[in-house]
């Protein structure tokens, strides 16, 4: 079942079930959706990796949001980015752990033989690429300074 497929009976269920916050992220992620297939270039039709980018920067506004409401006490603001949060990371790949990730960079380091903060960009580049859906750029970035130290 395709991610649109997905959508759209989750959809019908949440409006069944009345539960507008669902209603309200699934809504988001189908005009995200057909936002992918009508882009200039595109062919109408989008593929996982397509589909897990711009899941994965949904999930990265609304934790910015989050961020910002709370830094501003806006408590209301705050439950609703979390309540969109929790319905879009049900369609996100499993996130691997701070231990997983810092695993992983430790063994492209060796594989590039990167020793310090110069090669930081090297070493980016394959983490992100290999991490890509697992774990975020950010803790990414955070664990692969922590590493060349």
């Amino acid at each position: 079942m395709s991610l649109e497929q997905q959508i759209m009976a989750e959809m019908k269920e949440a409006m069944k079930s009345k539960n507008e916050s669902a209603l309200r992220s699934l809504r988001a992620i189908k005009a995200e959706i057909i936002k992918a297939k009508t882009e200039p270039g595109a062919s109408g039709e989008i593929n996982e990796e397509t589909e897990q980018k711009f899941l994965q920067k949904m999930m990265k506004q609304r934790k910015d949001s989050l961020e910002i409401f709370e830094k501003q006490d806006r408590q209301d603001l705050a439950i609703k980015e979390k309540e969109e949060m929790a319905i879009i990371e049900r369609f996100l790949p499993k996130q691997l752990s701070a231990d997983e990730i810092k695993v992983a960079v430790a063994v492209i380091i060796k594989e590039t033989g990167a020793s310090s903060g110069a090669d930081m960009g090297k070493v980016m580049g394959l983490a992100s690429k290999q991490l890509s859906g697992k774990a975020d750029g950010k803790t990414i970035s955070t664990i692969v300074k922590e590493l060349l130290g």
